[in-house]
């Protein structure tokens, strides 16, 4: 595994980090039970990526991607100040399809600065963003 394979790797790890995370901080202010069942599932299929992208990092002995707290009290500080006037169930659609537009824009932009990549990292890449753009689309309706 080359350098743009593990730096793909880990920003398909990041990604799907912040999305989980703003998902576990987006679902306790929520009381649909409709966007708390959709953010389940999101959850979950967003674990489901961050482990193939960890476990294809794992198998070659790289080290993943590791988080720290000062970001993660910075992301749950910025979704609830962004939600401070506003908790209706379409403010909290809007904040997890802003987090996954992020996603995107990140994933692309490591995509573009890592072009020497391998077919398994790029397709875990490649979920990771088709993942993202289903989730916008899905919870467009919760607008």
């Amino acid at each position: 595994m080359n350098q743009d394979d593990r730096e793909i790797l880990k920003a398909v790890q990041k990604n799907a980090d912040m999305a989980i995370k703003t998902i576990g901080v987006v679902a306790e202010k929520t009381n649909s039970t409709a966007l708390s069942r959709e953010l389940a599932k999101e959850k979950l299929m967003y674990s489901v990526i961050q482990n193939k992208a960890t476990d294809r990092l794992n198998n070659e002995q790289v080290d993943s991607y590791h988080p720290s707290a000062a970001n993660d009290l910075f992301l749950a500080g910025g979704i609830h100040m962004s939600t401070l006037a506003d908790c209706s169930t379409g403010k909290l659609a809007e904040v997890v399809i802003q987090n996954s537009s992020r996603g995107l824009t990140g994933m692309w932009k490591s995509i573009n600065h890592h072009q020497n990549y391998g077919n398994t990292s790029m397709e875990i890449a490649k979920e990771f963003m088709t993942f993202e753009e289903k989730t916008i689309a899905r919870l467009k309706k919760f607008l």
